[in-house]
């Protein structure tokens, strides 16, 4: 028998010189539908050694293709192309065979049945209006033409658009438009029923129908409607229950065939109008093949099986009731291949069998042809022999090679299997190329192939450096006789042989597997956080198979990276400098080799201070507080921790904004409580990691009013000076009973007559402030700009009176990069109240700072903390100083720069772009160069001559670099050139020619102004006489007038 290598040798071409019997490869389909303006081509290609030759039957008997000039068939092809120009497409219609020939047998291609397409016009008729009583149904009928294939069917009006189609009003399957009641908006004289002819893409339209809908009915209107028209309906029709219009009645059946698409549809009458539903009769609908159509009134179930017969409900229910259908489906079955027939390979003296298996519904008949006659007519052949519809072989003969045809068919269709039997004696010959090399990497699947051909089918051993290799846990031989290491190791390695034999010889292939080390991701890029115009750089180091040599290949959300020169892929890592917002994704490592792969993922998140809230509002305003709303900004991928509420006294304080309260990051009101007589505005800033927002907009001013003074004057003495007068004395706090207003007097009570001499004793004033300084100070660097700061509340009975708060000072000691040429004013933050803790903001980086703290109360400040010494981290530096560009000759520039006046850090270097500036201000192409920290100038070569460049100019320390600082210069001419052209303008030679000129110049005009003192006319003037100018001349056309403008 031939199972596997020999057949596979004929198919794959690999065994040219082999003798094979007719193999069909290609033909038209079973049903072909042709069109009638285009030639036909009926397809017929097959195989075979030698190569078949070709003829065909139509309509069961010879086809003479010689005989008829209009058929050509293809060289080396049995495709016949049929010329139709100037005949009747209908004259070639039929059913077509082809066989294919040649020594060895015949093989058959379907039945191929031609019909040619058609789109015949409507029948000419004469449509009566349709007069129908206002809720009662409606079918208007298209009933178009049978075409072929069958048309497409819509309804359109006299505009071309589609009808509306609703619940009420639908197409059914058929092409029928029907109204399950109708309205009074229905009546028209355009219902247009259209048929579209897909294969001729021709359109056929039906005589236009009118609808007349009448709403109430008496003898007078039904005798003027009923002369003439059709009338739907009999009496008055109201309110009523489903009734079913398609299909009608209770029952219905419908038959589908296996595989194919069921479409059932019920459509109903009723008024209001009825909601369809879908069941099944003891059984559910086919989970994830059935869809509703036309608005629920038709069923689709696509590919249909077996089990999708049976009883389906449809439910029609409106208000007034219910009413359902049961339509049966009936599956029936084409026939189809269980065990289509295999070619058969054979030896002489072998024995095999054809097996030809189909089903169907109802079960089909198997017939056997032998080189295209039944078998019960085909010559008698001693070792083949029919059994159970199986074609048994034995003891087979040169000489008896054939083409079997097996056909199964039923009342719903046809199946046609060819399969040859070949009859050959040949010794093994292997197909896989010798000495091939097999690589896999470690612990994958090794499989080394041994294609091999012979009759009889050789017997395959595999050897592994001259040791049989079995078949068992370790290898697995497959019946393809491919040798299988499932899990490969190192020691797997080595020269493998595999011999082919059978009876007539043997043959021995050597291949070689070679087991490999896998490519790993050793480190891989890991999440990163980085601020705008920062850095971000991540690593992908791979280890890897000394003798593969892996590539990398790096994704950003899966796609290419940008074409941008900010990405610089190494060897090992990927660096993106200046990093944007949008550089923000998912970046994806690839180490690809030859064998293997590996990849490694990492997310880049873009930070930066978060944008200032902004619509400042204040609400439920009082006396002495007010609530102050606002909208955050964009947090830009930092969580806002707080947001600072600030005010100004525009006042007392104009441009003068306090830190009032702060409230944290998911806040967006705070209650404030306020003083008297302050002309408050309010603005809000927000924090995150990276540092603080801008300031938002200034809220709307709110003004407090004056109040009352809270205490009376205090330690009042009264000093008699004479017999009729006193002196008396008190003690002003100031501010704190005054209360935001100055005292406008004083009032005396008890006095009799007495002349008074008022003294405000402000020398008397005692200042009674608090006694104790805070403890326990702390400082909490948060990053380059920011500190938090904390202390112990001082105890309430040293702050003698009421505590308003605490005071923070701090100032600048030095730079830890450079000294300073002077210490820097402090700084001072005012903390209302009993808070502990609070935020200092715009520090300088890389920086040591002094900071105290003291508590206030309405006399005065207490004693001042220990003072606490802290020093902020590296920051971006600032933009580098004097950026100046030279030019130095022809195609070079000189670029130099001073460091940073602050450097905030430790400079890294410098990142220089330049780009050339078209004469139209186009940028080119960006070039960057990274730049050591010692270097302040760097020349440009080979540049262009006479362009003008632009330079971008940052500093860099590890924390990113700073602000840009941009220039532009310019490549000049060639010096020598200016200069030739300078030493000619100087020669002695050419100024005295110069002098001539002019000295000759001045003598012709003084001769001319002598002439013409005379009267005379110098040459010139005579000239201008005699020729006018013709550019002064009146534009004219031919004739003499003026040209038109055009």
């Amino acid at each position: 028998m031939c199972v596997g290598n020999r057949d596979a040798c004929l198919h794959a071409g690999f065994c040219a010189s082999v003798p094979q019997p007719p193999t069909i490869t290609h033909q038209s389909p079973k049903d072909y539908i042709i069109d009638p303006r285009e030639n036909i081509i009926i397809h017929c290609e097959a195989k075979g050694k030698p190569h078949p030759s070709f003829s065909w039957t139509r309509n069961g008997t010879h086809f003479d293709v010689e005989k008829d000039s209009k058929v050509i068939m293809k060289p080396n092809s049995g495709t016949l192309v049929i010329d139709i120009s100037g005949e009747k497409a209908e004259a070639y219609e039929g059913v077509y065979q082809c066989i294919a020939r040649n020594e060895h047998g015949s093989a058959l291609s379907n039945n191929i049945v031609i019909r040619q397409s058609r789109s015949p016009l409507w029948s000419k008729e004469r449509i009566e209006p349709i007069t129908v009583q206002r809720g009662m149904s409606l079918v208007l009928q298209c009933r178009p033409p049978a075409g072929l294939p069958p048309p497409i069917i819509f309804w359109m009006d006299n505009n071309f658009q589609r009808l509306p189609q609703n619940s009420r009003v639908s197409q059914a399957l058929n092409g029928d438009l029907y109204f399950s009641n109708v309205l009074m908006d229905d009546n028209r004289n355009d219902y247009i029923c259209y048929a579209r002819f897909p294969h001729t893409q021709t359109i056929q339209q039906k005589q236009p129908i009118t609808v007349n809908v009448l709403d109430t009915m008496n003898d007078t209107v039904l005798a003027a409607f009923l002369n003439g028209s059709d009338f739907w309906g009999g009496d008055p029709s109201g309110e009523r229950a489903p009734t079913f219009m398609q299909p009608p009645g209770m029952h219905s059946t419908s038959m589908v065939l296996k595989g194919d698409t069921l479409q059932l549809e019920c459509i109903a009458d009723g008024l209001p109008t009825p909601d369809i539903s879908w069941s099944k009769v003891n059984g559910d609908l086919p989970s994830g093949r059935f869809s509703f159509h036309s608005f629920q009134k038709t069923l689709k179930i696509t590919e249909v099986t077996d089990a999708d017969g049976g009883d389906y409900r449809c439910l029609a229910r409106n208000r007034l009731g219910s009413n359902h259908h049961i339509i049966t489906v009936v599956v029936r079955a084409a026939p189809f291949w269980i065990s289509a027939p295999q070619n058969l390979i054979l030896a002489p003296k072998e024995s095999g069998m054809l097996t030809c298996r189909a089903d169907g519904n109802p079960k089909p008949t198997v017939t056997w042809s032998v080189n295209g006659i039944p078998i019960e007519n085909s010559h008698k052949d001693p070792s083949r022999k029919i059994e159970n519809g199986n074609i048994i072989l034995s003891d087979v003969q040169t000489g008896s090679s054939a083409v079997y045809q097996c056909n199964a068919s039923n009342e719903y269709g046809y199946l046609l299997g060819n399969a040859f039997v070949s009859v050959l004696a040949e010794p093994p010959r292997v197909l896989t190329p010798p000495n091939h090399v097999y690589s896999v990497i470690t612990n994958s699947r090794a499989l080394l192939d041994c294609a091999s051909f012979g009759s009889p089918l050789p017997k395959i051993t595999w050897f592994k450096n001259g040791q049989s290799v079995v078949d068992g846990d370790l290898y697995i031989i497959h019946k393809n006789n491919t040798l299988e290491i499932n899990v490969a190791r190192p020691v797997h390695s080595g020269k493998y042989t595999c011999i082919a034999s059978n009876s007539l010889g043997n043959k021995e292939n050597h291949v070689y597997l070679e087991v490999k080390e896998p490519t790993r991701i050793l480190r891989q890029p890991e999440y990163k956080v980085v601020q705008r115009n920062g850095m971000a750089e991540f690593e992908c180091k791979v280890k890897h198979d000394p003798t593969l040599f892996p590539s990398m290949i790096w994704l950003k959300d899966n796609m290419e990276l940008p074409d941008d020169s900010r990405f610089e892929v190494g060897s090992d890592s990927l660096t993106i400098h200046d990093v944007r917002e949008d550089d923000e994704g998912n970046y994806t490592c690839i180490r690809n080799t030859t064998l293997d792969q590996d990849s490694a993922s990492a997310m880049l998140t873009v930070v930066e201070q978060p944008d200032p809230p902004r619509d400042l509002e204040l609400t439920d305003q009082r006396e002495h507080s007010v609530r102050l709303t606002w909208t955050p900004g964009d947090e830009n991928n930092s969580p806002i921790q707080l947001f600072l509420i600030q005010y100004e006294d525009s006042l007392h304080e104009p441009g003068v904004w306090v830190n009032m309260t702060e409230v944290s990051g998911t806040s967006t009101t705070a209650h404030l409580e306020l003083s008297p007589y302050v002309y408050y505005s309010f603005r809000v800033l927000a924090l995150n990691e990276v540092g603080l927002s801008e300031p938002s907009a200034p809220s709307r001013q709110y003004r407090t009013n004056p109040a009352q003074p809270e205490v009376n004057p205090s330690d009042v003495e009264v000093i008699g000076t004479s017999p009729d007068s006193v002196t008396i004395t008190w003690r002003v706090k100031h501010f704190d009973f005054v209360q935001g207003t100055n005292v406008r007097e004083y009032i005396l009570r008890g006095l009799n007559k007495v002349s008074l001499q008022i003294i405000i004793n402000y020398v008397l004033y005692v200042i009674l402030v608090p006694t104790v300084a805070p403890e326990n100070v702390k400082v909490y660097v948060q990053n380059w700009t920011l500190a938090e700061v904390s202390w112990d509340a001082v105890p309430l009975s040293t702050v003698q009176g009421r505590l308003n708060g605490y005071k923070v000072s701090y100032w600048k000691l030095r730079s830890l990069h450079k000294q300073d040429p002077e210490p820097k004013k402090p700084q001072e933050l005012i903390f209302q109240g009993n808070e502990t803790e609070g935020l200092l903001f715009g520090l300088h980086p890389y920086s040591q700072y002094n900071l105290n703290i003291r508590a206030f109360n309405g006399k005065g400040d207490g004693p001042t903390s220990s003072n606490q010494i802290f020093e902020t981290p590296e920051g971006v530096p600032g933009p580098p100083a004097d950026l100046k560009v030279e030019n130095l000759n022809l195609d070079s520039l000189i670029v130099k720069w001073a460091p940073p006046v602050e450097h905030n850090g430790h400079l890294t270097g410098y990142l220089l772009k330049y780009q050339p500036i078209n004469t139209t201000d186009k940028l080119g192409p960006l070039k960057e160069l990274l730049l050591a920290a010692n270097e302040t100038s760097i020349t440009l070569d080979n540049l262009k001559h006479s362009t003008r460049y632009k330079f971008y100019l940052n500093a860099k320390t590890v924390k990113g670099a700073g602000p840009t600082v941009t220039e532009e210069g310019v490549t000049i001419m060639d010096e020598a050139m200016t200069s030739k052209q300078v030493d000619i303008a100087t020669q002695g030679w050419f100024i005295g020619l110069m002098c001539a000129i002019a000295l000759l110049i001045l003598v012709l005009l003084i001769v001319c102004f002598i002439k013409r003192n005379k009267g005379g006319k110098y040459p010139v003037k005579e000239k201008e006489d005699a020729h006018q100018d013709p550019e002064i001349q009146p534009m004219k056309e031919d004739d003499g007038t003026f040209g038109e403008y055009r």
